[in-house]
């Protein structure tokens, strides 16, 4: 296994920037320090003028496999995860068949330790029938539990209030929701169906998908989770008013209730459907500047948690039809951090502020072992990023499988140089090293 010196980088960990080395001996991280002295088989990376990050974990993904891969594949959407920083991904249940039993569960698993080049996870499915599976699930080794509280694939809408307050009170595990009120949804859907026929515009997705619908179900799921005492976070927020649920008064590792923001919430508005269409179309759907702006302030106060993707693409061909008949979601994985750090550029989040949200919090919010931050000890996964090296996202660059991106003709001015994962140079210069697969994460529960 080669070893490595990054020399001369700025690095961002715990809040704190400052230009040093860091030595990557047998996948861990050995050394942190100035000047550094290493012999010469170990191989040295000049990063002066760059940043070194640690490795951004990403806890919400849908790689689509097994049974919708022609959207995806955990090993297309993995390589496009390690060319866009993030080394470590946790990947949701409704696939199909949906990981619903502890054996669809462990399939998935395998297949990842097989073809997977960045590190992984993946959630349990809760539905209304299979509580005796979702009580069989290990701590130690999977991330946590995902229920649908609106409308999702297959058997996985969780809509009965008995059932609902049985998972919450039977598990310590983590339970992470998609909160949508189904009711409110279907009723804004049929009134448009009544005015517009088939023909409904894009632009109508966030007043299908209300601010109501959101609050709604959030607001509920919370109540149930003081209620029972269990450990709730709340995916992808898209509303402000759905931020004044959650504290900020005390610290990540204490909190009981969580909350996370994806990247298409803090980058596009209900502006874009104009231009974009259904390449924005997601559920939770695309909301107002105030929406964008609540969720900004949010974050960085610290009453939203974390930063995600929700990475979930669709093809072309599906994202190209009718607003009734696309579906939503959207590939992400590859310009997630590239994006976030033209916030940083603005001057709308730090660069310290950005590792916490992006790699920080969610090892601690999930309890990942030795993984998130650069500290001597841990595993290796280190991201290395030129700040000044303009690029256009267009589809010769574009990794993910169904070959497309929101971001198409955007110019971002930070490139990726290199990712590290557990020691592994993954990707460097453009170029994704398939040789080296990612490991299974472990969980301190």
């Amino acid at each position: 296994m080669t070893n490595y010196l990054i020399k001369n980088g700025t690095i961002v960990t715990e809040g704190k920037s400052f230009v040093g080395d860091l030595l990557i001996e047998n996948g861990y991280i050995k050394k942190i320090g100035h000047n550094l002295q290493v012999d010469s088989t170990i191989q040295t990376i000049d990063a002066s003028g760059k940043l070194v990050l640690p490795g951004m974990i990403d806890d919400q993904v849908h790689f689509r496999e097994p049974g919708l891969t022609h959207k995806g594949d955990i090993q297309s959407e993995s390589r496009a995860a390690v060319a866009g920083g993030i080394t470590s991904f946790i990947e949701q249940p409704n696939t199909v068949p949906n990981a619903v039993t502890q054996d669809i569960l462990e399939e998935k698993y395998k297949r990842a330790a097989e073809v997977s080049f960045a590190n992984y996870s993946f959630m349990m499915g809760g539905t209304n029938d299979n509580l005796e599976e979702v009580l069989k699930t290990n701590p130690r080794n999977v991330a946590g539990i995902k229920l649908f509280l609106g409308s999702s694939t297959g058997n996985m809408l969780v809509d009965n209030q008995e059932v609902l307050e049985k998972i919450f009170s039977s598990t310590s595990l983590l339970i992470a929701v998609h909160a949508e009120d189904e009711g409110t949804i279907r009723k804004n859907l049929a009134e448009h169906k009544e005015k517009y026929g088939e023909d409904i515009p894009v632009q109508c997705h966030p007043v299908i998908r209300s601010e109501e619908a959101c609050y709604l179900s959030s607001s509920k799921a919370i109540e149930l989770a003081k209620k029972t005492g269990a450990r709730l976070h709340v995916f992808h927020l898209s509303t402000a008013k759905e931020t004044e649920l959650f504290r900020n008064d005390i610290p990540l590792k204490d909190k009981k209730i969580t909350a996370e923001v994806c990247v298409h919430h803090l980058w596009f508005t209900d502006k874009d459907y104009a231009v974009k269409g259904n390449f924005i179309k997601w559920n939770p759907a695309v909301k107002s500047e105030v929406d964008r702006e609540g969720l900004w302030k949010a974050l960085l106060d610290d009453r939203i948690d974390v930063i995600a993707t929700d990475h979930a693409p669709h093809t072309l061909e599906e994202k190209s039809k009718s607003y009734l008949n696309a579906p939503s979601g959207g590939p992400l994985v590859q310009h997630a951090l590239v994006a976030l750090l033209e916030s940083v550029k603005q001057g709308r989040i730090t660069i310290e502020k950005l590792v916490e949200k992006f790699a920080h919090n969610p090892a601690i919010l999930f309890q990942v072992e030795k993984r998130g931050f650069l500290k001597e000890g841990y595993h290796a996964d280190v991201v290395i990023v030129d700040s000044e090296s303009e690029w256009t996202v267009d589809k010769s660059n574009i990794l993910y499988k169904c070959g497309w991106s929101p971001f198409e003709g955007t110019a971002f001015s930070s490139k990726i140089t290199h990712t590290f994962v557990n020691g592994f140079l993954a990707y460097a210069d453009g170029v994704v090293n398939t040789e080296h697969k990612g490991q299974r994460l472990l969980f301190e529960r």
